[in-house]
């Protein structure tokens, strides 16, 4: 069947071309047969789409989503705001990606230091049964925009913070896998860059809207948290 690709930024440039036709095996794909399948045509597009979000006909798409004949699939970077000096990035990945990139993404020529915190997936707790994997779900909208919220506290509270990367896996993870990068850029490692990074995941296990479902050998159940949002969050 055949569907069309949109690339976008960085995947547009590598590519030579912003749209093209892609043709998969047999009547039945997924986001995760695109992604291969235009890697393998395009090998120069193979290190960028691991990281890149996904679009069906213009609705977010997750590795598992289905895909059908006449879609328009869509592939870009993490969108990001700011400006030059105080770039921003907030996403909710449904792939592995880079902390190189990620890290890069937020520095600038006036950056001589960058914080980043990444959460991972533990096996084991002691006291506890192994876990054998974790699922994240989130509230798309809402987590995107807590996360610009959370990037606006440390500006306020740090404000000598440069570049702010906020990225948080959906979807199943395996032991070790990565579940949250927060970075923080500065000009020096004594300008709160270890402390905004501190706040930002602290803070994001507050008001952010996301969960995970923990698999164990005996079962799975959804961990909660106890924090209760206030006027202000």
């Amino acid at each position: 069947m055949d569907i069309t690709i949109l690339l976008f930024a960085t995947l547009k440039d590598r590519a030579g071309k912003g749209q093209l036709t892609l043709t998969l095996l047999g009547e039945r794909a997924t986001i995760t047969d695109v992604r291969q399948t235009l890697a393998a045509e395009i090998p120069a597009l193979e290190s960028h789409l691991p990281t890149a979000i996904a679009a069906v006909n213009e609705e977010f798409a997750y590795p598992s989503d289905p895909v059908k004949a006449g879609d328009r699939v869509a592939f870009f970077p993490p969108v990001s705001g700011g400006d030059g000096e105080h770039p921003e990035i907030f996403r909710l990945a449904d792939a592995p990606f880079s902390t190189d990139e990620l890290v890069a993404s937020i520095t600038t020529p006036a950056t001589g230091a960058v914080c980043v915190f990444s959460g991972m997936v533990r096996g084991q707790t002691v006291g506890k049964n192994e876990t054998a994997l974790l699922e994240y779900e989130a509230y798309e909208p809402m987590a995107i925009a807590k996360m610009q919220q959370v990037a606006d506290e440390i500006r306020q509270q740090y404000p000598l913070v440069q570049g702010i990367a906020i990225v948080q896996r959906v979807g199943r993870l395996e032991v070790g896998q990565n579940t949250i990068v927060i970075a923080c850029s500065s000009g020096h490692r004594d300008q709160g860059c270890f402390e905004a990074a501190r706040y930002g995941i602290d803070r994001l296990k507050e008001i952010v809207p996301v969960w995970k479902k923990e698999f164990r050998p005996d079962g799975s159940s959804w961990i909660e948290g106890h924090y209760t949002p206030h006027h202000g969050d």
